[in-house]
């Protein structure tokens, strides 16, 4: 097992790497291949392997560290090691299986990236329902779904799929599956031409599979959902959200100490306005560890993760830090004036801006403050 100060080592230097094609990333909507190919190289993608198998079983907040570092430096890196970091998550957590076992064995020798597919047409982003359904009865089940979104869909190696356990079952009865490159057909629906997070490359997508039954999650997905998928989600896209708030910081920081050498022996007006955003900046981070360590101490009690108070601090936690990363970004760029405007400056702050606003359409913050109220209406105090 590695040292968070290894895994540091290797998330900097793969981050590095990621920041010398961040802007052509950015700029043409494509993923970021040499990133993935970094990260691949630093055996970073199955960092959360269990020691058992032969691991680093890497802790929510060390993926948490690894997210904001990679975020720093190219948000979309960031926001993909993230997205497959909850996958990672379900399986290690809900599926101990020798299926499984063989299959994380596998991940860890040849790195391979997983995407999701939750969101459907006709239903939407809702995750706790689904209209496509698990199909046959023999050792491999059938699966046809058309996802609205599958980031990077067309790079990944394998995909997790939620689906309703049997053609009869209702909606909210849903399975995760895990089907691998060789077990499924993709058919591209619709562009990815977006304002923010573009290399993510989140098409739609047709989705014909026939794989193992054995690769099924043997767990309630309404489980998985509570006790991982979501805080996971909630707690690694908020540290990418924290990573770009920290580098608008920093570069904010940097054009008022360009200012102040201008004029030595003077504080500019700007400083002030640098002062307020570090507080912003530390109660955005605070908010994030103060969520890891919650859960970190929840995360082997299903009641507890199962509980209101929980689901509604976690919904808080990405509510929160959604907001956050686009009050801090703008602020920066107030700070840093036309030099952050401009996009050809080292200063420019308009990808982290456009990114950040991706924030909160990530589940709309809407459907999660309803969500919110219902349970809060739900019991009588907390």
């Amino acid at each position: 097992m590695s040292g968070t100060a290894d895994l540091m080592e290797r998330a900097r230097r793969a981050a590095k790497l990621a920041s010398l094609h961040a802007a052509d990333v950015d700029r043409n909507a494509r993923f970021p291949a040499e990133a993935m190919d970094a990260l691949r190289r630093e055996r970073l993608l199955g960092v959360h392997v269990p020691a058992r198998l032969g691991g680093e079983a890497a802790s929510v907040k060390d993926l948490s560290a690894i997210c904001g570092m990679l975020a720093q430096h190219c948000a979309t890196t960031g926001m993909i090691f993230a997205m497959h970091q909850i996958q990672m998550g379900c399986i290690v957590r809900h599926a101990r299986t020798p299926a499984f076992d063989a299959y994380l064995t596998e991940l860890l020798e040849r790195q391979r990236l997983i995407a999701s597919a939750t969101s459907e047409a006709g239903i939407g982003g809702d995750t706790r329902r689904s209209g496509c359904a698990i199909e046959g009865d023999g050792p491999r089940f059938r699966l046809e779904k058309h996802a609205t979104v599958i980031s990077y869909g067309a790079q990944a190696d394998d995909i997790l799929v939620t689906a309703r356990r049997h053609p009869e079952a209702v909606a909210s009865d849903q399975v995760l599956a895990l089907v691998q490159q060789s077990d499924y057909q993709l058919e591209p629906s619709g562009s990815w031409d977006t304002l923010g997070m573009r290399g993510t490359c989140s098409l739609g997508f047709k989705l014909r599979a026939e794989a193992r039954r054995e690769h099924i999650l043997p767990e309630q997905f309404a489980d998985i959902s509570a006790q991982t998928m979501v805080p996971y989600s909630h707690i690694l896209w908020s540290s990418v959200w924290l990573g770009i708030a920290t580098d608008a910081m920093r570069r904010a920081r940097l054009s008022v100490r360009a200012e102040a050498r201008k004029k030595p022996g003077t504080i500019p007006a700007s400083a002030t306005r640098l002062a307020e955003l570090g507080l912003q900046l530390h109660l955005m981070r605070a908010a994030v560890r103060d969520a890891i360590e919650e859960y970190e101490r929840r995360m082997d009690d299903p009641d507890a993760l199962a509980s209101v108070s929980f689901a509604v601090r976690m919904n808080n936690l990405k509510l929160g830090s959604s907001d956050a990363v686009v009050a801090i970004t703008s602020r920066a760029l107030l700070i840093a004036g036309i030099a952050g405007y401009r996009n050809d400056s080292e200063f420019s702050l308009g990808r982290h801006l456009r990114d950040a606003h991706s924030a909160s359409i990530m589940i709309l913050n809407d459907r999660l403050y309803a969500t919110n109220a219902a349970l809060l209406l739900a019991v009588r105090e907390d």
